[in-house]
């Protein structure tokens, strides 16, 4: 194996394993992620479709691999911190007709660091035909909340992590016109964990006695848990996986010398993550005292979403480009966030066959994305980039303690080191991301009746028990590409 050989199969290997591994963030578009190439990053991805600076490309538009030459790789990461914490909260819990508050925190920083590798391959086959293949993470979220956070009746853990493999087509006319298509062949795996309030069901009874004997709610409800139940909490924790794939098609024209166009389009799909909920500590009906645990066979349907990108790439001067786009996704698509048994109704948890058992409205909305950007070669090796894009958040009417998120600016700037004669490129972006509003919202349960008493109510009624809260947010984030061109 010859040295480049060998470079090319460890790039692989680390980015695949990255991938697998890396924990996820929230609030990065819906749950896709902006961070997958610094060279583009450098630029808030501005004119991403229209610029194949690298092998990158595979990912922006497929159409670009006409416009480098010979083998190409690149391969880096990206690292995102989002600071997200509630600066006000408060939830009540209905026990029974009567809110009760719930004693606890806001929840702490929901958040962790996040690590998005990528990896991507071009191979000229000839004059008008070229090959090419990414690994990278295109989706994701990640949310973690105190045991003790006073909405854990709404959320507790929120994961989703996607891995796609993307090999790509493109061929050219050898007239300024070329053409690329590509599939995004995803892994996906999902979690969904809360805690449970079962006490309207298991203690109705004590609560009044205690109500009777002048406590107050508050205390009547902990004397009533503490005597009839003894329990903790009962934890519902679902998780799955699923592979699914979309189509992406690209297009690039050059106008003149100095200016081109670029066009990415990619299909939508649903994912429907299949796996297993359990709950534990559920009381036990027929034994006072004592808690059971309940599993069952389940299906998280989840929708990704079309999207089309364009952009465009002018050389004002020799030394300087300007690059400029735009990206529509139809996250409208995500309207409901249900959790369904795969037991045809035959399961310890589920209600009805063809029922959720449980349900979270979402009805998010459509989105735009605008990025302007531009790059100043300083030296024939030294190029600085800077870049601006208006991000639009998709949670609108019903935002929620899983995904708290609000539109946002997003700041960049990024340098290039390139020699030309090895072949060898290096990219460094840093970024910002301001957000608009502090998302302020108070959540409310919509569930579906069932035996297992893990929801109460039917789709459409409204729980006196609720959750309101205000979140602050703040990110930044950071990206290195390593590039060679063979």
């Amino acid at each position: 194996m010859d040295k480049n050989t060998n470079v090319l199969v460890k790039a692989i290997r680390m980015a695949t394993l990255a991938a697998v591994a890396a924990p996820a963030t929230v609030m990065a578009g819906g749950f896709s992620l902006n961070e997958q190439s610094a060279s583009q990053m450098g630029v808030a991805n501005a004119g991403a479709a229209a610029n194949p600076e690298n092998a990158t490309t595979v990912f922006f538009n497929p159409a670009g691999m006409s416009q480098l030459s010979g083998t190409n790789i690149s391969f880096g990461a990206a690292v995102l911190d989002i600071d997200a914490e509630a600066k006000s909260a408060e939830a009540r819990r209905n026990v029974p007709g009567v809110d009760v508050p719930v004693n606890g925190n806001r929840g702490g920083d929901i958040a962790d660091l996040a690590v998005l590798p990528n990896f991507y391959l071009t191979h000229e086959v000839n004059e008008s035909i070229d090959v090419g293949f990414g690994i990278h993470a295109p989706y994701g979220l990640a949310a973690d909340y105190d045991d003790n956070f006073e909405g854990r009746y709404f959320a507790d853990k929120t994961e989703l992590k996607a891995i796609a493999f993307t090999p790509s087509l493109s061929v050219n006319n050898g007239k300024g016109l070329s053409m690329g298509v590509g599939l995004n062949i995803m892994y996906a795996e999902g979690r969904l964990t809360k805690f449970q309030d079962v006490a309207g069901q298991v203690y109705p009874a004590a609560f009044d006695a205690g109500m009777a004997n002048g406590l107050t709610p508050q205390q009547a409800d902990a004397v009533a848990k503490q005597q009839v139940a003894g329990m903790q909490d009962p934890y519902a924790d679902i998780e799955g996986d699923d592979v699914g794939v979309t189509f992406r098609v690209g297009f690039l024209y050059e106008l003149d010398e100095r200016t081109q166009f670029g066009l990415s389009a990619q299909t939508g799909t649903e994912l429907k993550l299949k796996g297993d909920a359990e709950i534990s500590n559920l009381p036990d009906p027929g034994n006072p005292g004592a808690t059971r645990t309940l599993t069952e066979k389940v299906e998280v349907p989840l929708a990704i979403p079309e999207a089309i990108t364009f952009g465009v790439r002018h050389h004002l001067t020799d030394d300087v480009t300007l690059l400029a786009g735009a990206t529509y996704a139809r996250w409208g698509r995500f309207e409901e966030l249900d959790i369904y048994s795969r037991e045809g109704g035959k399961g310890k948890i589920s209600a009805n066959v063809g029922d959720p058992i449980t349900h979270i409205t979402e009805k998010w909305k459509n989105t735009w994305q605008v990025n302007v950007g531009g790059i100043w070669q300083a030296t024939p090796e030294w190029a600085f980039k800077a870049g601006y894009a208006w991000d639009e958040s998709p949670v609108d009417q019903y935002l929620t303690a899983r995904i708290p998120s609000s539109d946002r600016h997003w700041l960049t700037l990024g340098t290039q080191w390139k020699d030309a004669q090895s072949g060898w490129a290096v990219d460094v972006a840093v970024g910002t991301l301001l957000f608009k509003d502090d998302p302020k919202f108070t959540e409310r349960n919509y569930q579906h009746s069932n035996p297992g008493q893990v929801a109460e109510l039917a789709p459409g009624v409204e729980d006196p028990s609720y959750y309101t809260a205000e979140y602050e947010l703040s990110a930044w984030s950071a990206a290195i590409e390593v590039s060679k061109a063979f």
